[in-house]
């Protein structure tokens, strides 16, 4: 179902606070290259999903989702200071491999490039 145009700017708002909350994590497994990368927020504002992704080792982003779910009271609490808003949602955060899969995709593609370009060479010094 489609947000509406003051859910999504909520959603938005949230994801820009979420950022500074989670950069200033002192959590070692929340460190590093962790991307938040979209908040769906329930029209009740009762629950948020918090889609986060991080560089490294698949195990390091479940790690840091881990860390995240086990802090969320805190970062509900952070964000309840740092909004103006009717209700604080309940913050779960979920592993997000998309950037992953994405890369995963273009290694693909470059590799039936370049599998073409040596198939066309190899017709063309025939």
């Amino acid at each position: 179902m489609p947000q509406s145009k003051n859910m999504g700017r909520l959603s938005e708002d949230m994801k820009r606070e979420l950022i500074g909350v989670i950069g200033a994590m002192k959590d070692p497994r929340v460190q590093g290259f962790l991307t938040v990368l979209r908040v769906e927020v329930a029209p009740d504002l009762s629950v948020a999903k918090v889609h986060v992704s991080k560089l490294g080792e698949p195990e390091a982003l479940q790690d840091a989702v881990q860390a995240l779910n086990h802090a969320a009271g805190h970062v509900r609490s952070e964000i309840a200071a740092r909004m103006h808003i009717r209700k604080t949602p309940e913050f779960r955060f979920i592993a997000d491999d998309g950037a992953r899969y994405a890369a995963h995709i273009n290694d693909v593609i470059a590799r039936l490039a370049d599998e073409q370009e040596g198939t066309t060479e190899a017709r063309e010094e025939r």
